[in-house]
């Protein structure tokens, strides 16, 4: 799909969003999880989580290490917080709460440690068995990088590297080395996602996404102020945006408008959703944007896109 078919996408996407309305209960447009934050890394958590609800969800729970809980609190008392990653029952503990979520993120703030690495793995692996849609990035992708089986053939698992990230992916999984570029080549994101069966948003001066069958590139003017927690602005809004079309009977009413994978629709208005924020907070804040700025005008882009 080209770029002159994204007023198309913009379209489609606008008649999955869910109504706003008195008869609506908490949880109905969402409810979803996080895993990750660990001792050094407690914004990013933070900033997925806080994203997907002010992109629409309705309840967030962030599942980190203990030393991460009571900061990740005292960011927001708007998300629910388990300090279960690194206890010894953390895989029992989750199986019990993964049924109630209805998407995940997978990585952010997680860390490297060799334990939390292999208990996510599980994680992983009960995700697909309750055949979540799931977001995975930043240190989940290193896990993805060293067991590519984790996510193998699963449509619904969407993978968000930056252009490092990307160049280290693909190494690893197609054995060809590919240095990290600006501006890449949509069909090695094809390959890429083709090899693993699942879709690839990549993080770049063009946004591309690909299922493995089609490319779409997003180049929705953003911010050129490259603030550390964008990347998970991103992922927050995707999970919730991956939740309102995998949980959508349009693809069955009107096959031509959707793309064949939801994922990719899901992450393409993430993606737009994101830039325009960061262009919002950038015309105000210029060279003192942060992501926390960018949040707060989610709302605002919202407006403006959808």
């Amino acid at each position: 799909m080209a770029n002159s078919n994204a007023v198309t996408f913009i379209q489609a996407f606008k008649n999955i969003i869910p109504p706003l309305g008195n008869k609506l209960h908490k949880g109905q447009a969402g409810r979803l999880a996080v895993i990750g934050g660990s001792l050094e890394y407690t914004g990013a958590p933070y900033f997925a989580a806080i994203s997907a609800l002010k992109a629409g969800c309705d309840l967030v729970h962030v599942f980190c290490v203990k030393d991460a809980a009571t900061v990740i609190k005292g960011y927001s008392p708007e998300l629910i917080v388990h300090p279960i990653l690194d206890s010894t029952d953390c895989l029992e503990q989750l199986k019990q709460w993964l049924p109630k979520f209805q998407a995940v993120t997978v990585g952010p703030g997680l860390g490297r440690q060799e334990g939390t690495l292999k208990m996510v793995a599980e994680i992983i692996g009960e995700v697909r068995k309750l055949d979540l849609p799931m977001v995975v990035d930043a240190d989940g992708l290193f896990l993805i990088g060293q067991r590519p089986d984790l996510i193998q053939n699963y449509g619904k698992a969407v993978l968000t590297p930056n252009a490092m990230e990307f160049s280290r992916l693909y190494t690893s999984i197609m054995e060809e080395e590919l240095a990290p570029q600006n501006d890449p080549d949509p069909q090695k994101v094809v390959r890429l996602a083709r090899q693993l069966g699942s879709c690839i948003l990549l993080k770049s001066q063009r946004d591309i996404i690909s299922d493995g069958e089609m490319a779409v590139s997003c180049e929705v003017h953003g911010s050129p102020r490259r603030s550390g927690g964008q990347g998970d602005i991103l992922s927050g809004s995707s999970m919730t945006f991956l939740h309102w079309c995998f949980n959508c009977d349009k693809w069955l009413e009107d096959m031509e408008m959707y793309p064949s994978n939801p994922a990719v629709l899901a992450t393409y208005a993430a993606c737009v959703l994101t830039r325009t924020s960061a262009r919002l907070a950038f015309e105000k804040y210029r060279r003192s944007t942060t992501a926390t700025n960018a949040i707060e005008h989610i709302q605002a882009a919202f407006e403006q896109t959808f």
